[in-house]
């Protein structure tokens, strides 16, 4: 079984390059094995349950030991989202298909570029603006909210 956590870690800083408590966090991570998306609003990292679950404390300690004051966790089964995929005919599954067909493959299918190309013409649509449509969009693409959410962080 597979899992993903989803970890932010504080203070945040602005602009710039990353605090030295997030990128120890997202290296602990690295190091177990687990493939990481790292980005301003916070680090998934996903894998094996065990692997997971055993790289936790090291994942935790790398952070405070980087001068984290806080660390916020989230842990699930990957596509656990708790969010109701775009029901079919509704206004966010008609800019997801239109995306679809502009891009010419499933968003779930798509490479990194692609899905931050997928995000960003979503979001020039009006998409996240829409109640619940950021989990919608990470389920659809088959990744998390915080990378949704890194993908609209970055610049364009």
């Amino acid at each position: 079984m597979e899992l993903e956590a989803e970890f932010t870690s504080e203070p945040f800083r602005g602009e710039g390059e990353p605090p030295a408590h997030a990128v120890e966090a997202m290296r602990a991570a690295g190091h177990a094995g687990l493939s990481t998306d790292f980005g301003p609003l916070g680090t998934s990292a996903r894998g094996d349950a065990d692997a997971l679950l055993d790289a936790l404390p090291a994942i935790v300690r790398a952070a405070l030991d980087g001068g984290a004051t806080r660390l916020t966790l989230r842990i699930q089964r990957p596509g656990d989202n708790g969010a109701t995929p775009s029901e079919p005919g509704s206004v966010l599954d008609r800019m997801v298909r239109e995306v679809e067909a502009e891009l010419g493959s499933p968003l779930r299918e798509l490479d990194r570029p692609g899905k931050q190309r997928a995000v960003r013409l979503l979001e020039e649509r009006g998409a996240f603006q829409l109640r619940k449509s950021v989990a919608a969009v990470a389920e659809t693409l088959g990744v998390t909210r915080f990378t949704v959410y890194n993908y609209l962080n970055r610049e364009h």
